[in-house]
Parts: C-alpha cells; structure tokens; sequence
C-alpha cells in the first residue's frame, strides 16, 4: 500500500494521479481525518480535510467533518462556511442542519439557528438535543411565548431528560421566578445526580437569594467532585468560601483552578485580592503582574499593585502605578492620598504636598456637588463583596471579580454526535488512565508532575538522532498546526534518508514511525517498527512502542467501526474486546511484544503498566492487579496504577482494596478519582 505521506506530497503538490488511485487516497486521507476528530485532534483532521476537499471539492462529506472540528476551536463562521458548503452538495447529509444551528447559535444568529433547527427536526422530531437547542434559541431571541411551549413540549415527549430542566431553571431565573427555577434544578438532581452543572446553579441561586451559605458549599463540593477538572467550578466554590470567611480554602481553589486554567484573569486577580488579606504582599503583587500580562489596562489591578508596592516600600514602584492609575482616574482621591504619602516616604515632600492639596480640594468639591463625586465612591452605596467581571468602577478594585450574567453563558447550545469526542469514552477501557507511550510531547500537569525516567530512553536520546527529545508519557499534548507541518516534512525526510542509505537505518525507521504515530498513521508507523524488530531483536523500547502503536491503531479501527454504523462491532455504546473478530488477536500481539519489553528490561515500570491495561481489558483481572502490584514495587507513587488498580479491585467486587487504592490516586494528583469515589458512596 502507497504511504500516506507519499499522498499526502502528491495531494499537496496536485500531482495527477489515476481515477483509481485518487479513490484509495482520498478514502484514506479521510478517513484518517476522522479518526483525528474522534480523538479530539481538530488541528491535525483540518490538515486532512483540506487535502481531500483539493482532491475532491464535490464531495460533501468533508466539509461537514471539517466544520465540526472548527466549531470545536471557536471558528464559528469557518464552521458555518463549511456546513453550508456541505448542505449545497448534499442537503440530507445527517445532522447537517442541526449542526449549523448550533453554529449560528454560538454567532448570536438566534433567527438562523431557529430555522436550521425547525428543518432538522422535520427529519429527527424526537430528537431530544435538538428540541433543547431550539427553547434554547427561543429564549435567547426574547421569543418567550415560544420557549414556554418549545419547553413544554421537549418535557412532555422526555420527562426524563435532565438537562431540559437545567436550561428551563435558568429561564426561569432569567424571569426572576426564584421558586420555579430552583424546583427545576431539584428535579435536573433527582434524574441525574451526576449532573454538576444542576449543582452549581443550584449553589449559585442560594447565595443570590437565599444567603444560604452551607447549602450553596455543599452543592459546589459536590459539583467539583463530579468534574474535578473544571477550573471555573473551583473558582465557584472559591467564592462561596470567601462569603464563609475561609480565606485558605478559597485560595486553595483558586490554586487548583490557575493549574486547570492558566490564563485566567480572574483566578489571579482574586488570590491576589485574598493572599494581600492574609499578609503574602509579594504573592500577591505577582498575581497581579499576571493580570496586567494578559490585560494590560487592567487599572484596578494596577491600584492593587501599587498599593502592595507602598506597604512593602517599593515606593518608586508604587508612585509609577499610581501614575498610570491617575492618568485614566485623574480625579480619585484615594489614589492621590496614597500616591502623595508614597512620595512623601521617599523622600519627595513637595510632591508629597502637592498631591494632598489636590486631593484635599477634590474631596471639598465633591462634598459641595454630589453631581461631581468620582465614580469611586459609588462603591459606597452598596455593600455587596464581589463585583461583575464586566464591571470597571475603580472604587471596587478591593472586590472579587465574579463572572457576568451573562445569558449567552448561561444558555450554551449542545451538539451531540458520535463524530464528536474521544472514541474513548465510549468504550471498555475508558475508566483507566492510559497507557503511556514513546512522544515527543507532553502536556504539562502540576497536580501530577511528571516522575517518568528510563535508562534505555536516557541511553537513546544520547544518541541525538531525532530533532527532540523523546518522553515517556500517557498524557501527550495535541499539536500545533505548524508542528503538523514539521512532523509531514520530517516523515519525508526520513523516507528519503532510508531509500539513500544515510545515517542509521533503524534510527531512521524508528523517527519516522513516531512522525507518523504522531499523525495518526497507526499501520505505517506500524510498519516500521517491523522492521526495527525485525533487525534488532533485544531493542527494548521497540516492543514497548510497538504495543502502544497496536492499540492505538485498534481504536483507531474502533472509531471507524462506530462512525460506520456497524451493529456487528457496538452494543448500546459500548465496544467490548469480543464484538470484533480482530481484537482478541490483536490484544494477544500487544500482550507479547510488552511481555518481551519485561524480559529485556525487568525494571521498566510502563510496560508491565500497559501490559496491565491489555490484562484489564482482556479481563484476566488478577493478571492485570499483579502487573500494577509489580508497577508500584518498582514506583511507589505512580498515580495511574493506584488508579487503574482500585478499578481492577472493584471489577472483583473489593470495594474496601478499591477505595484505598482510589483514595491514594486522588492523593497524588488523579482528580477523577475523588468522582469514583463519590459514586461508590451513593
């Protein structure tokens, strides 16, 4: 079979090629490109569709699929672009409408998205998402006769639908029906106590209206442990805790929430605000100098900075902020009473002077005439402790930010698709941590740093034959639209380096294989690996990667098997390993090339890891629960294998072995165990 790499450089170079031939290679590309979405690389299957639309630009399908990943990275008009240009090839491609109302939707289209939604339901009237979608766009468009009955009906037809009670709640609070609101979050909670969003709209109502604090921690308490990744839930429950006055424990969620989300502003602005209450002035000024990074005409955070300059005597800092504050704010007193003492500290009296005379007379005159009090001092008239993202008043630069309301955030149209979302997550092995793998790439994780070493890697990375550093991880990092670029050119490269005999020809076959896994061209890297093994037989990590390429590839044919359809491969959802006649055999070479991997290098902690997932899935459980045993001999704080082995523990029906090991992962940084946890003790 022609390598893909060699379509992909006659597809980009518009190299004519046979009727024949053009078939194999457009199918191929696509359907690589749709493995890619299924695993939540939008990037890299974008580079795949753009090349089967040159080829084929009458074919419908790949712009649907590309539309889909562009609506996942937030191109709402390339998305749109792209489903209409799907609906003038073929207007019955399935969930084409449907997808492009969801698409204008997010455009703020409300008039769009509702007649792209009226027209998919004429073919899918039962279809729950949909009718959700379209009460959704009712509301949004102020259309409220029209949500009233969208709702009703969506109710009556799926009276068990969760989901449709959360976004009629928030309806209902939208219309100040307090009562009515809160009846639908209970009811969203008693058909699905797993549904966080119920929880945090639940706690956010307390606080708004019944300054029912407990109750509002609690709900938030549990919508974290049911999606401990979301680092807006952390900055919920943060505020919930601050109204509590635990200063400590809203700074430590603030804490959880900066490693889930970097770039937040508001994380930093609030631990600065809670970390200059508790006496850390140095932590807190760096949180606001991450502020100003990311906004830098963030005045109040400028205010909060200069402050914390001139208590810790960093006056020339300190008058320099107040300076870019008065500039903007030439009349606020506080800032010119801070400023003049700053001055007057270092030594500067007659500016010192200067500024309190201002001051004094500003603060006379607004005395006088109400009509010129500085927008300062309405933060008098109120004594709420937070104020809206949206809002700038600089008299509330001591308050903690909270999110807007926002009813754009609150009503956030849904797209449920089997071509959306990681193909794990509908199968067998979705409950374990993953197996690790050979990358170049790994995403970096400060609840669970990585502790990964290897003698045999230390050993071929001396050797300096790839372009970066190789690393053993089991959470590898998406790439980038020019990484794309450089691991294509660098696939070539190889190529062209094997057929002229240059440099180490295993190395070579090696580099290329990661390039291609990294594409998602499971069988050719595959292929390569082949004949590593077949001319180094004692090379340990090619045993190791090649298991990893085995079942990567294995859901790769998975994930094909689900978007096809095909009844003979899927049960309710689920892919088990005897559905398919191929996987059996499959988790059998995978089992063999890491139980050589063990012969070749005992102490190597991932491959009886990996070989324990293959055990787990093949269900040989006790086998699985002896490799973790032997994982956590050799590395005692391995996250994963607590994990993994409080799920084998369970499958055997050990809860109390199960919650220890469940318990410890959580311990060490596996966030999802506090879930399971959670849902043992329902």
């Amino acid at each position: 079979m022609k390598r893909l790499l060699h379509i992909i450089i006659c597809l980009i170079c518009c190299v004519a090629i046979t009727p024949a031939v053009a078939q194999i290679s457009t199918e191929r590309v696509m359907s690589i490109g749709r493995n890619a979405l299924q695993f939540e690389d939008y990037v890299l299957s974008i580079q795949y569709f753009n090349q089967v639309i040159k080829l084929k630009p009458y074919w419908a399908d790949p712009y649907f699929y590309r539309a889909v990943a562009k609506l996942n990275l937030d191109d709402y008009r390339g998305a749109e672009d792209d489903v209409t240009e799907c609906i003038k090839r073929n207007p019955y491609f399935n969930n084409v409408f449907y997808l492009r109302g969801v698409v204008r939707q997010n455009m703020l289209n409300y008039e769009g998205a509702i007649a792209d939604y009226k027209e998919a339901l004429i073919h899918s009237p039962a279809n729950r998402e949909l009718l959700n979608n379209l009460a959704i766009a009712y509301v949004q468009s102020e259309q409220f006769e029209a949500a009233d009955s969208a709702y009703n009906e969506l109710i009556h037809n799926h009276p068990s639908y969760a989901p449709a009670y959360v976004t009629r709640g928030q309806f209902y609070l939208m219309r100040g029906d307090t009562i009515a609101a809160r009846a639908d979050y209970n009811r969203a909670i008693e058909l699905n106590k797993n549904m966080a969003d119920a929880y945090v709209l639940r706690a956010m109502l307390s606080i708004k209206c019944d300054d029912n604090l407990e109750e509002a921690l609690r709900d938030m308490d549990m919508a974290v442990r049911l999606e401990p990744k979301r680092a807006e839930y952390y900055i919920n429950r943060a505020l919930v805790k601050y109204y509590t006055d635990d200063l400590r424990g809203a700074m430590s969620d603030y804490d959880h929430a900066q490693l889930l989300d970097p770039s937040s502003v508001m994380v930093y602005y609030n631990r600065g605000l809670l970390r200059a209450q508790v006496g850390e002035r140095n932590r807190a000024i760096d949180d606001f100098t991450e502020v100003l990074k990311r906004e830098p005409h963030n005045y109040l955070a400028v205010l909060n900075r200069a402050i914390l300059y001139e208590q810790l005597g960093r006056y020339d800092e300190a008058i320099a902020d107040f300076d870019t504050v008065l500039e903007v704010y030439p009349e606020y007193v506080e800032a010119l009473f801070s400023r003049s003492e700053a001055k007057r500290k270092n030594g500067d009296m007659r500016g010192g002077e200067s500024d309190f005379s201002l001051a004094m007379k500003l603060q006379e005159q607004q005395k006088k005439n109400p009509n010129l009090v500085a927008e300062a001092s309405e933060k008098a008239l109120d004594n709420v402790k937070a104020r809206q993202e949206s809002d700038k008043n600089i008299g509330k630069y001591d308050r903690l930010m909270v999110a807007d309301d926002d009813l754009a955030k609150a009503f956030e149209p849904k797209y449920e698709s089997k071509v959306r979302g990681r193909v794990q997550d509908r199968n067998v092995m979705v409950s374990l941590q993953p197996i690790y793998q050979l990358s170049y790439y790994e995403r970096p994780n400060e609840l669970r740093p990585a502790n990964v070493f290897s003698d045999e890697l230390d050993r071929l990375n001396e050797q300096r034959a790839f372009a970066r550093r190789l690393v053993i991880t089991n959470d590898e990092a998406m790439l980038e639209s020019d990484r794309i670029a450089e691991h294509f050119a660098s696939a070539i490269a190889y190529g062209e380096a094997i057929d002229k005999g240059r440099g180490n020809a295993l190395l070579n076959h090696l580099g290329r294989s990661i390039d291609l896994m990294l594409l998602q061209d499971y069988p050719e890297a595959i292929q390569d690996l082949e004949v590593v093994v077949e001319h180094s037989p004692n090379f340990m990590l090619a045993y190791f990667q090649r298991a990893v390429l085995r079942y990567k590839n294995l859901e790769y044919q998975r994930a094909e098997a689900a978007l096809n359809g095909d009844k003979a491969t899927s049960k309710q959802g689920v892919v088990t390993p005897v559905l398919l006649d191929n996987v059996r055999m499959q988790y059998d070479l995978m089992y063999k090339d890491l139980t050589r991997a063990i012969e070749l290098s005992p102490r190597f902690a991932y491959a009886y890891y990996n070989r324990a997932n293959i055990s787990f899935a093949l269900e040989h459980i006790d086998d699985a629960i002896a490799d973790y045993n032997e994982v956590l001999r050799l590395q005692p704080d391995m996250a994963d294998a607590y994990f993994n082995r409080g799920l084998a523990y369970l499958k055997k029906g050990d809860e109390k072995q199960a919650r220890e090991d469940l318990s410890r992962a959580g311990e060490l940084g596996v966030m999802t165990a506090y879930n399971l946890l959670k849902r043992l003790g329902e």
